[in-house]
């Protein structure tokens, strides 16, 4: 597989490694593939591998954990001789009405975390303007639309959160920071950063369960969210699998 991104060209390869938060979104996304191969255990976690090269993995909740388990993961991999030529955050999340209704798939075009930095009297700084880091990692384009065109998914920011948004107000401090936001999460950009740290490309696609707003249990739609994971997985794996057989 050879992506163009603005940096170059990117080549990689199957295996893939799609990492979720929970075991319940890493079974959402197994139903859509062969059935699993084998388990295999790394320190604090376990992967469910299928013969068709997915392996997938729970890496837990929020941005560190998913970060660390991730991370090994891909050491894991890389010293068995087997590195992944592809990481794909996966899961349900929360979406900003209108753009993103429950039940609908987005892909990031941008992975952002949302709160990383410091509040000033003047408002947030993110951590980049404090001179550290980076806020935001872009997904390679071309996989990106074919990720798109495959599933029907919407593209934009995804961001990423340490506390879910539960309030009407902070959804729209969050609109107001990000314009371009449809989703937020808790564990893509710690994907990410992992993934990034080993060189390898980045993907994240995640199934609208509930608005974004006031926090309604009432108005989560975890099940029809996760049909839709499911679902789009079925579309998005054979298409991921064209795109590297025909080395594009």
């Amino acid at each position: 597989m050879v992506l163009q991104a603005e940096e170059g060209l990117i080549t990689t390869s199957l295996p893939v490694l799609v990492a979720t938060a929970v075991a319940v979104e890493r079974d959402a996304v197994a139903r859509a593939l062969p059935a699993p191969d084998e388990e295999v255990r790394l320190p604090g976690a376990s992967l469910v591998r299928t013969a068709a090269g997915w392996d997938l993995l729970a890496a837990g909740v929020g941005p560190a954990l998913a970060a660390a388990t991730t991370a090994g993961a891909l050491t894991a991999a890389a010293l068995a001789g087997r590195p992944y030529g592809l990481v794909v955050s996966a899961g349900i999340g929360g979406g900003f009405p209108p753009a993103a209704p429950v039940g609908s798939l987005v892909v990031a075009d941008a992975i952002t975390v949302a709160d990383l930095g410091a509040e000033t009297a003047d408002g947030f700084l993110p951590v980049t303007e404090l001179g550290f880091g980076t806020v935001t990692h872009r997904p390679p384009e071309p996989l990106v639309r074919v990720a798109s065109g495959a599933t029907g998914a919407r593209t934009g920011t995804i961001l990423t959160v340490s506390t879910v948004t539960g309030t009407a107000d902070r959804a729209a401090v969050l609109r107001h920071r990000h314009p371009g936001a449809l989703a937020e999460g808790m564990e893509g950009f710690g994907v990410a950063e992992a993934a990034a740290a080993h060189g390898v490309p980045v993907l994240e696609i995640r199934a609208v369960s509930n608005p974004v707003g006031p926090r309604d249990r009432a108005a989560w739609r975890i099940g029809d969210a996760l049909a839709a994971l499911t679902e789009g997985f079925g579309k998005l794996a054979p298409a991921l699998e064209s795109w590297n057989a025909h080395d594009r």
